[in-house]
């Protein structure tokens, strides 16, 4: 039996002080053919457990594993090896069952935690202060547009055209509710990347350039110029980072001029998992430290003298008054922030620079095999472990044909952009330490029969 607590006179009483006329009301900013009025089509009322098990056990099988066929997908989420010794540390109880530090003083060894994870951030993006974590990539680089916002008092912000498409979707739909104009555009299948057009549209009303690094096409640029550029019109530059195992080869961002940079830490010791939970990376110039969102973490003395840790600063409304709060995102994925500074902390400065090397090394030799394919052209002049390919075929359909033949090619440009013809025979392929010689030889073959 279900218990229900609440009165119909408990729930009118509540809907009137929110001035609300129904429950349903509640539920307005929901576009209507989104909504489930009554149960859902097509499943029973109810079923033998074990019923349940079966169909569901047969409904994951029809899943491709990840690790049980020749894969490179990449696109924001990578495929790395993540050592067996994150997966047991980060499930000792004392790490699994921890949430968000209210008490500080009693949390040392959480905000010991956070502490070391805020220092490899900042030391692999090349800027001075980074917070906690966020809850991703995505929704990190639209608090990085909130954050210029305030900064500059400005809202016109430009977005590169190789920024990932979810995150421009992201930032499209936070922006509906802030009054904030975003300039986006759509890659070109080119070399180049768009850094002169957007130094051309900057002006006295941009309050931020975002750019991806590297790009959704894989293209790596020098970001000097930009950052440049925008600061001479009072504007911040922010890059975003998908792939952060590149920042253990390529120059960081805050090296280049990057007043904020932000991305997704997946690659580093947090799996692919079904597209999550991640861990979004936030770091900034230390100036701007009063506007970053999300919490930080510090290193002080207690009365003894002693080495401890504290909660520095936290947007938390129980914390600070709502107007006042710099993010709607007050709190941080702490587990896999845990699970990215283990892995960071096994590898070491030494051993990211090696992973960082072989999967460049490991890209380019499947860029040179794809690319003496007739037909199929590279596109990309620099690139770390994610290029992008032309096919003489549309990618798409090309993708589930290979997929036949148990090889996951990559990542169609028609999927991510479903309304372009000039992208939709594009393919972005990524390519990490997990590939082998053998996944290198299907895929090729796959390639060859379905561009034939």
């Amino acid at each position: 039996m279900r218990y229900l607590p609440l009165t119909d006179a408990d729930r009118r009483q509540m809907l009137d002080v929110v001035g609300a006329g129904s429950i349903d009301e509640l539920f307005r900013d929901v576009p209507e053919a989104a909504r489930l009025f009554g149960p859902i089509q097509g499943l029973p009322m109810h079923a033998p457990e074990m019923a349940v098990e079966r169909h569901l056990s047969a409904l994951a099988a029809k899943n491709v594993p990840a690790g049980s066929v020749p894969f490179f997908l990449g696109c924001g989420a990578y495929k790395h090896h993540v050592p067996a010794s994150v997966d047991h540390l980060i499930q000792r109880g004392e790490f699994l069952t921890a949430y968000t530090p209210y008490q500080p003083e009693i949390a040392q060894g959480t905000l010991q935690v956070l502490f070391e994870f805020q220092t490899q951030v900042a030391r692999l993006t090349g800027c001075e202060v980074a917070n906690a974590s966020m809850y991703d990539g995505s929704t990190a680089c639209w608090e990085a547009i909130g954050m210029a916002r305030r900064i500059t008092r400005r809202k016109r912000t430009l977005i590169s055209s190789g920024l990932h498409p979810h995150y421009v979707a992201v930032c499209n739909t936070m922006a509906r509710f802030t009054g904030d104009t975003l300039v986006t555009g759509t890659p070109e299948l080119a070399a180049e990347t768009d850094i002169e057009q957007l130094i051309g549209q900057i002006d006295g009303e941009t309050s931020a350039v975002v750019v991806q690094y590297p790009d959704i096409l894989g293209r790596i640029a020098d970001l000097t110029p930009l950052a440049e550029a925008a600061h001479a019109k009072g504007a911040l530059l922010i890059a975003v980072v998908t792939e952060p195992v590149a920042l253990g080869l390529i120059k960081p961002p805050g090296e280049m001029g990057a007043d904020i940079v932000v991305g997704e830490g997946q690659s580093i010791g947090v799996g692919l998992q079904f597209g999550g939970p991640y861990v979004g990376l936030f770091a900034c110039r230390e100036k701007h430290i009063r506007q970053m969102p999300g919490r930080l973490a510090g290193e002080t003395i207690d009365a003894e003298g002693k080495r401890g840790f504290v909660l520095t600063l936290s947007t938390r409304e129980q914390h600070i008054r709502r107007e006042k709060a710099t993010s709607n995102i007050c709190t941080n994925s702490g587990l896999c922030a845990l699970a990215f500074s283990i892995h960071l902390t096994l590898l070491g400065e030494k051993g990211l620079r090696q992973l960082a090397e072989l999967n460049h090394a490991r890209a380019v030799q499947v860029a040179e095999r794809l690319a003496a394919i007739p037909g199929v052209n590279l596109v990309n002049d620099s690139f770390f472990n994610e290029f992008t390919i032309e096919l003489p075929v549309e990618a798409r359909p090309a993708v589930h044909r290979m997929v036949e033949q148990n090889v996951l090619g990559g990542v169609s440009l028609g999927r991510l952009y479903p309304g372009s013809a000039a992208l939709a025979n594009g393919l972005v392929v990524a390519v990490t330490e997990m590939v082998t010689d053998e996944d290198i030889d299907a895929l090729e073959g796959a390639l060859k029969e379905v561009v034939a």
